[in-house]
């Protein structure tokens, strides 16, 4: 793959935003590459408080929201959310907020098999045989206009919250100008943030996150407050945030943060149990550990069984039963790691003779892959090619896929280029979800690649770099003062530097199956660094071989004074081992 090292020259008077904030100017300097301009934008990422948190009634529809369920207050209220992190907790964040005013309110998830995403015909029926009111989606419902009308049919109110973009169709007007028009599902109120006439200022929060405006906003025009509960919700709003990969920016950034502080002793049960069977008991958890150890957890339930239990666990007030929940579910997530390897090479079979000219789009049909994780493997692949690409697997009705796209390519726009294709689809820009019947399999490969305007350059992958900086400026000072910058994640990644020239000596196998490489180098000075490198040690080594020689790789591994001579990217941490902290060099990219 291609890559290309991007320095950011953003400019700013450094010495004085450090000043005024008292921070060295190279972490300045990371925060302007952030975006940041003003005094106050870099007040608020610094120090932003959950007072700053923005109106939950800028949202659109958000008054008529609170009315309908104040006038449903004890009547039954359905909750139907869906089966990943931010479909369960934004199902439990509404179902704990309305019951605790009182409102008879019960949930209902997906089946990712039986029911596919978001609302259906047999849920909306269902809803109303078990003498449901009001109906209430969450992470799902945008895109349902046609269940907004089989539920006003069968005598039931709807109120929809979604974060996802708002179907449309593309018309052309009388001049000749084309034009979109949005599709809006006739309910009470439909909560979403990207609608294009949200005075809300900011779209990129998770569907857990607008139910949390949505209880916070009824909490409010009834004068209520519990400070418990509003913790324990804003901890499930932001593990929401981190498991939908959301960017870690404006409202967002603050309560993640807030959030992680108080996972460290999680009010809710369920979540402190998953906590301790992870190993992660009285540790500071960070969004790594939500993103790929806890949320997995979370999310297996609902690909290999039902998010219901998922559900389960979050709504438990015994420990110790808790506890039982937690290891099932990670005895889930386990399973799910083999089967997704096993589909990843499934996939990578298919790509030996994949031409990315002819098939910029990349689509994979794994008939026998479990349909859950077409989402994982996409992404996985996209991760080692850089290209947009869609796993199809066969499902009981058809076929259902996952796609994972790359900046340049809006994947919910190019569907919409061909959705004559599919029997459903939805997402948004980096990622999507579609069925359609097996016989347009072909059909839909060549005709998002025919409609793919992607050129060369689009698959560059880009490594931004945010200062070049000599390792040896490096202090455990500076180290330690990196942590006003967290928490790290999508949007605001852990900062990375870049040093020239490094005389590379030695290097040495570690940890388990040797994944974990660590190297000598020395800068033009004479100073010597120790280096680690996470990747797989055979790419490594055929890079060197390729540039400097078989000899020189051999030099390496027999300490035999190499000269391997290359840039690197890094970034520092500090390596907590046998009591001691010391400065360590994690090498990220390299490049003679």
């Amino acid at each position: 793959m291609k890559e290309q090292w991007l320095v950011a020259a953003k400019k700013a008077d450094f010495q004085e935003i450090g000043k005024a904030f008292g921070i060295d100017p190279v972490i300045a300097r990371i925060i302007r590459n952030r975006d940041l301009v003003s005094m106050q934008e870099i007040e608020r990422f610094l120090h932003g408080s959950l007072e700053e948190l923005p109106d939950p009634f800028l949202l659109p529809d958000m008054d008529r929201a609170v009315d309908t369920l104040i006038a449903h207050q004890g009547k039954k209220v359905r909750v139907i959310g869906d089966y990943d992190i931010d479909g369960v907790c934004s199902s439990y964040i509404l179902y704990r907020g309305l019951s605790a005013r009182g409102i008879r309110a019960d949930v209902a998830i997906p089946h990712r098999v039986t029911d596919g995403y978001g609302l259906n015909d047999r849920l909306v029926t269902q809803a109303a045989e078990d003498g449901v009111e009001l109906i209430i989606t969450c992470d799902n419902g945008i895109a349902a206009a046609k269940q907004a009308e089989l539920a006003a049919a069968l005598g039931m109110k709807m109120i929809i919250t979604d974060h996802h973009e708002v179907p449309y169709e593309e018309k052309t007007g009388a001049d000749g100008q084309c034009y979109k028009e949005w599709i809006l599902p006739q309910a009470e109120a439909v909560v979403d943030p990207k609608r294009n006439d949200s005075q809300y200022g900011f779209d990129g929060i998770c569907g857990a996150f607008v139910a949390f405006h949505v209880i916070n906003a009824l909490f409010s025009r009834v004068g209520f407050h519990d400070e418990k509960l509003y913790g324990e919700l804003l901890e499930l709003t932001a593990f929401a945030t981190i498991g939908d990969v959301m960017e870690l920016k404006k409202e967002n950034r603050i309560v993640v943060r807030y959030g992680l502080e108080q996972m460290k002793n999680s009010k809710n049960v369920g979540l402190r149990a998953l906590i301790a069977v992870c190993g992660l008991e009285g540790r500071k958890i960070s969004p790594y550990h939500v993103g790929f150890v806890l949320g997995p957890c979370m999310n297996a339930t609902g690909r290999l069984d039902s998010a219901e239990r998922a559900l389960a666990l979050l709504q438990e007030t015994d420990y110790s039963r808790a506890l039982l929940t937690a290891q099932e579910l990670k005895g889930l997530n386990d399973s799910r790691k083999n089967l997704t390897q096993k589909g990843v090479e499934q996939a990578l079979e298919q790509l030996e003779d994949w031409d990315p000219c002819a098939e910029p789009v990349i689509v994979l049909y794994l008939p026998q892959c479990h349909e859950s994780l077409a989402g994982i493997i996409a992404g996985r692949i996209r991760e080692k090619y850089n290209h947009p690409v869609f796993v199809l697997t066969k499902s009981e009705d058809g076929v259902k896929g996952s796609g994972r796209s790359i900046e340049a390519y809006s994947m919910y726009e190019e569907l919409c280029r061909c959705k004559e294709l599919f029997t459903k689809f939805g997402g948004h820009r980096m990622a999507a979800g579609i069925s359609l019947p097996e016989e347009n399999v072909e059909l839909f490969r060549n005709r998002i690649n025919a409609v793919c305007t992607l050129q060369e350059q689009d698959f560059v992958r880009t490594i931004h770099i945010d200062v070049p900086m000599p390792m040896s400026y490096v202090t455990r000072g500076l180290v330690e003062q990196l942590s006003v910058l967290e928490p790290f994640g999508t949007g605001n990644p852990k900062p990375v530097f870049a040093q020239k020239n490094l005389h590379f000596s030695s290097a040495r196998l570690i940890g388990k199956n040797n994944r974990v490489m660590h190297l000598q180098a020395a800068d033009e000075t004479g100073r010597r660094f120790h280096l680690t490198w996470f990747g797989p040690h055979e790419v490594f080594d055929s890079y060197v071989e390729e540039h400097f020689g078989a000899e020189e790789v051999r030099k390496l591994y027999a300490n035999e004074g190499a000269d391997v001579r290359m840039s690197v990217v890094y970034y520092p941490d500090l390596n907590e081992y046998q009591g001691r902290t010391e400065l360590q060099f994690v090498m990220s990219a390299y490049s003679v």
